[in-house]
């Protein structure tokens, strides 16, 4: 991330806030994206002057002074959305640092839940870490890291965000592979030109103990340090057994800062040792009726892992009207976890289940060490120029990667199993281990880009975007039976998008996009993939966005519908192989209400419909069924209000309608794995103590409601039961 848009956020916390004049401030979506590209909210529309066209300046000091409310964001962070939040056709939503602050977010799952669209999913037996379904589709491989994938098996800290960020569609035209039903993009806090001395100290129920440190410090005029540092430990409420334990640190220093050249470098790291939960299982077709509290792992199961992200960011005004960026990141991610899937015969009947306190849950242990690696480079060029009466924002770029994996997995047996009623964690595990397979995986990517705004007008905008990736992928497991595959995949993505503006306050938008899934997505192949080509996704979109109260209150509402109509199914001549003979749709509204609805009342809102099918499958008795983990609603609410001068309550909602774990019916009973839809309510109160003191209290699940939270298809999470914390927070 830049160091001038972080200048830019800090330079506008000064400025009063008021109805009239509200534009970018702390939410994270106001970080502006890079340079050039960026600057233009601050130009003058493009005149005629005697026949000569005037270009609008990218100069950053030029940036509208304007103070933003905490949630509201004017922008985007990417550098290849050029255009104001307002007139970028795409379904956008930035969820602001201020925002997870009050709410008491401390991970990225959790800051996701304010996003209409997405339900969150359990970890796989070769995938721990973030995992999620966004507009019906998986994300667990499109998560980003100041717009360069982040793809490491781990689980988020939210402690260096300034905001998230989660951008709708497929878009493989912009992110490459995967995108399906949207990326996520996290964008971190980067140091300003303002002295900042900030911490948080929580303690709440189960154990919870957190501690953060935030301090910025200019250098000289040009030049900035930041370090933001977290420590965190808690026990999971409802969840006997699980535990988590985490450290983060982030240094950064940024040199330039307001001047034509601007370099940023920054480092990311963070720690886990965790108990892990895999949950219980199902039990014909739904949760099995157990205590919330019933932990099927062992006391001795462990989740370790370690992100090191490493990133340089240089930024050069050509002119006025060109920028040239280049992002260089090396990240290395390790991972050691032995965690436990509870899991029950799938021959039950409601005969032979009658007695449930007769069955016993076996527990299949997962066991996987593995460091992954990502060595990226991705340079760009912004520009603004004309052609003839048309206005150009174009974006153009060059991205190289290498990615790996070298997961080595263990098998067990003898692994004790357990009671359903009565598990008991503290259970020796006795099992005995053989390696299972030794893997090797390298993926190299070289891609071009180019995204391109055309304005006609103040009225009209088109947008064109294509990307070419070329792939190659070597893959070897050295455990015997030893295997080895290569993979080469080239082909391009495209959007489109045709923007009208009936008024400057509002926009309405149609819009086309394509992305792709090569079998090797996520560093993986075997000899039922190997041969395939990538599934192919579309989506079409339109919608509108319009600014309310003077610009304090964005709204905005889409219609979409998404098709995968090559989707990898078995192949019905050869049960071990794939072919791409599926086809699965999303179709669905949204709409989402962000911004201040007076100067002391602040909301967001978010719900979604969708509905996800299996259309085509060699699997007959798929077609027809919804997507696995797709409900058909998703809800959001979260609002605060200044009552008094020192004192702020707030209070949000979540619900997510019945979820599937699996389109495949269980062989014995034919009934498909089902969730029950939940809601869940949470409150917060803020007293200012001082000027820069303030004291903190959040519960979630206020009602201590039992639901379940993260599904997969043999397994599901129970969500937290009522939990209490309270802060100290601190900034001087």
């Amino acid at each position: 991330m830049s160091s001038n848009r972080s200048y830019i956020v800090a330079s506008r916390a000064k400025t009063p806030r008021t109805l009239a004049h509200t534009a970018l401030g702390l939410a994270g979506g106001a970080l502006l994206s890079v340079g050039a590209a960026q600057a233009q909210t601050a130009t003058a529309p493009t005149t005629q002057q005697g026949g000569s066209v005037q270009l609008p300046t990218l100069s950053v000091q030029d940036q509208d002074a304007a103070a933003a409310p905490e949630y509201r964001a004017e922008r985007s962070s990417n550098v290849k959305l050029t255009e104001k939040l307002l007139d970028t056709p795409q379904s956008v939503t930035v969820i602001s640092n201020q925002e997870m602050k009050d709410q008491g977010v401390t991970t990225l799952r959790d800051a996701l839940r304010n996003v209409a669209g997405i339900s969150l999913a359990a970890g796989e037996g070769g995938a721990q870490g973030d995992s999620l379904t966004l507009r019906g589709f998986s994300a667990r491989s499109d998560i980003f890291l100041d717009g360069l994938r982040d793809f490491g098996s781990y689980y988020r800290d939210s402690f260096n965000y300034q905001s998230a960020e989660v951008l709708k569609g497929p878009d493989s035209a912009m992110f490459g592979r995967g995108s399906t039903g949207g990326t996520i993009n996290q964008v971190s806090k980067t140091p300003t030109l303002e002295s900042i001395t900030a911490g948080t100290a929580t303690l709440g129920t189960d154990g919870m103990k957190r501690l953060t440190a935030d301090v910025d410090r200019a250098l000289d005029a040009t030049t900035a340090v930041r370090m933001n540092a977290m420590g965190t430990s808690s026990f999971v409420t409802g969840r006997d057994g699980a535990k988590n334990e985490r450290y983060g640190f982030a240094p950064s220093v940024a040199f330039g800062i307001g001047t034509p050249t601007r370099v940023t470098l920054s480092y990311l790291h963070q720690s886990e040792n965790d108990r892990p939960d895999y949950g219980i299982p199902f039990l014909l077709g739904k949760p099995a009726p157990v205590d919330q509290r019933n932990y099927y792992g062992f006391h001795s199961d462990y989740l370790k892992t370690d992100a090191n992200v490493v990133t340089a960011d240089v930024q050069h005004d050509l002119t006025s009207a060109v920028t040239l960026e280049n992002q260089f990141r090396y990240g290395n991610y390790y991972r050691n976890v032995r965690i436990t899937e509870p899991q029950l015969s799938t021959a039950l009947t409601p005969a032979t289940a009658a007695d449930l306190s007769k069955l016993s849950v076996t527990r299949n242990a997962i066991t996987a060490r593995s460091v992954e690696t990502t060595l990226d480079d991705q340079a760009t060029a912004t520009a603004r120029f004309a052609t003839g009466f048309l206005q150009h924002t174009l974006v153009t770029g060059v991205e190289l990667s290498r990615e790996t994996s070298d997961p080595t997995r263990t098998a067990w047996s003898g692994v004790p199993t357990t009671s359903l009623l009565t598990p008991n964690e503290y259970q020796a595990f006795s099992g005995k281990g053989t390696t299972s397979s030794r893997v090797s995986t390298t993926m190299d990517t070289v891609a071009v880009f180019a995204i391109d705004t055309m304005k006609f007008n103040e009225q009209w905008s088109l947008v064109g975007g294509f990307r070419y990736d070329h792939i190659d992928t070597d893959y070897t497991q050295s455990v015997s039976p030893a295997t080895a595959f290569s993979r080469t995949d080239s082909l391009p993505s495209g959007r489109a998008a045709l923007v009208f503006k009936p008024t400057p306050e509002s926009s309405l938008y149609a819009s086309f996009g394509t992305s792709f899934n090569p079998s090797a997505e996520q560093l993986s192949l075997s000899a039922a993939t190997a041969n395939l080509d990538p599934e192919s996704n579309k989506t079409y979109e339109v919608g509108g966005k319009i600014d309310l109260l003077h610009d304090a209150l964005n709204v905005r509402a889409a219609l979409f519908q998404t098709e995968k109509d090559n989707a990898r199914v078995t192949d019905p001549n050869n049960s071990t192989l794939n072919i791409l003979g599926g086809d699965q749709k999303v179709k669905g509204a949204e709409i989402e209400v962000t911004g201040k609805l007076t100067e002391e009342w602040q909301v967001t809102t978010s719900y979604a419909y969708m509905d996800g099918r299996v259309i085509k499958s060699t699997t007959a008795s798929q077609v027809g069924r919804a997507l696995s983990n797709v409900p058909h609603h998703t809800f959001s609410l979260w609002s605060t209000y200044q009552l008094t001068h020192d004192l702020q309550i707030g209070g949000g909602a979540n619900a997510v309608s019945q979820r599937i774990g699996s389109s495949t019916p269980v062989a014995a009973t034919n009934l498909i794995n089902t969730v029950p839809g939940y809601w869940t309510f949470s409150a917060m109160a803020k007293y200012d103590i001082a000027e820069k003191i303030s004291v903190q209290a959040n519960i979630t699940n206020l009602l201590d409601r039992y639901y379940i939270d993260q599904i997969h298809p043999a397994h599901l999470i129970p969500g937290e039961g009522r939990t209490a914390q309270f802060t100290l927070n601190v900034a001087f």
